[in-house]
């Protein structure tokens, strides 16, 4: 059986640093589990801080980053059919995978091996449900599942191609498969919580000075709705609001600094939800040195 690596963790903890820094060592490809990753033309917003993969004068190979324009309507579903494909190639290829990012659901999907579904649009299943309030929907979405957070409900799009899977599944049970069985190796970087603040403003202001405002301009400017921006969060959505006007670039920054914050805080709540339902993370003290903490991950294979 295959062993997959993962290092997670908070916004700004360094964590795709030390991913790309092990995968030289042991010849590994990351795959990135990050949300918002995906999207082209959302570099700076999204951290993607592509420099990293560059160790020692050698590329490291990526996955699941830049695969689709912003605007895609990408989802949890979608990430784990891609998960698998990655896996399966870089496994075939005689590399090593190392999943690397921070949206909790992502890491938790692989981890625990949510399942994939195959569902296709069911046009007269929408029409049988399209005067249900968004409410109502959710309720019987409940019903049906456990509601892992809030992003199959946030939308009715979203809402309704979650339920529509669910019947799917009903109806064609052996239409689902699952992640593979897989050992799993966790490790989590973690900062005090005072040190973390600080690395969130630093790499904020500095993320601001590398053009963040003009990278949501331009995806404005290409066509993509301030609407769907706004949904995307954070960076995404304060930025937005600035642009049209509607906050001063002092809000902007305040109201990004404090939104930043409330983040890592749902991060490190998911991942201690995860640690509940049994999952073992290693956690590693961030303030080591880069070259001792890879060590530290490298003893755990």
């Amino acid at each position: 059986m295959s062993t997959l690596l993962t290092i997670t963790g908070t916004t700004a903890s360094g964590k795709t640093q030390l991913a790309a820094e092990v995968a030289y060592r042991i010849c590994g490809e990351i795959i990135s589990a990050d949300s918002r990753q995906v999207f082209r033309g959302m570099d700076i917003g999204s951290g993607k801080d592509l420099a990293d993969y560059r160790v020692h004068g050698v590329d490291i190979p990526y996955h699941l980053i830049d695969i689709h324009e912003a605007g895609y309507e990408y989802n949890l579903y979608q990430f784990l059919t891609d998960f698998r494909k990655a896996y399966d190639e870089i496994i075939c290829r005689g590399k090593k995978p190392i999943l690397c990012g921070g949206t909790g659901m992502y890491v938790d999907g692989v981890i625990r091996q949510y399942e994939l579904p195959d569902a296709p649009i069911d046009e007269n299943f929408r029409k049988s449900i399209a005067d249900k309030s968004d409410e109502e929907l959710t309720h019987r979405l409940a019903s049906l599942i456990k509601l892992h957070n809030h992003t199959d409900t946030e939308t009715r799009e979203r809402l309704v191609r979650a339920l529509e899977i669910q019947e799917y599944k009903i109806k064609h049970p052996d239409s689902f498969t699952k992640i593979p069985d897989i050992n799993h190796v966790i490790v989590g970087v973690m900062f005090p919580r005072e040190v973390l603040v600080k690395r969130i403003e630093t790499r904020l202001q500095q993320r601001i000075n590398e053009g963040m405002v003009e990278e949501v301009d331009a995806l404005l400017r290409q066509g993509v709705s301030p609407e769907r921006l706004l949904r995307y969060g954070l960076e995404y959505r304060h930025v937005t609001l600035y642009l049209q006007g509607k906050i001063t670039k002092e809000q902007m920054f305040e109201g990004l600094f404090t939104d930043i914050r409330r983040f890592s805080k749902r991060q490190m709540t998911w991942f201690r939800r995860m640690e509940r339902n049994g999952v073992e993370i290693h956690w590693i003290d961030g303030q080591l040195p880069l070259e001792d903490k890879v060590e530290k991950v490298l003893s755990l294979l």
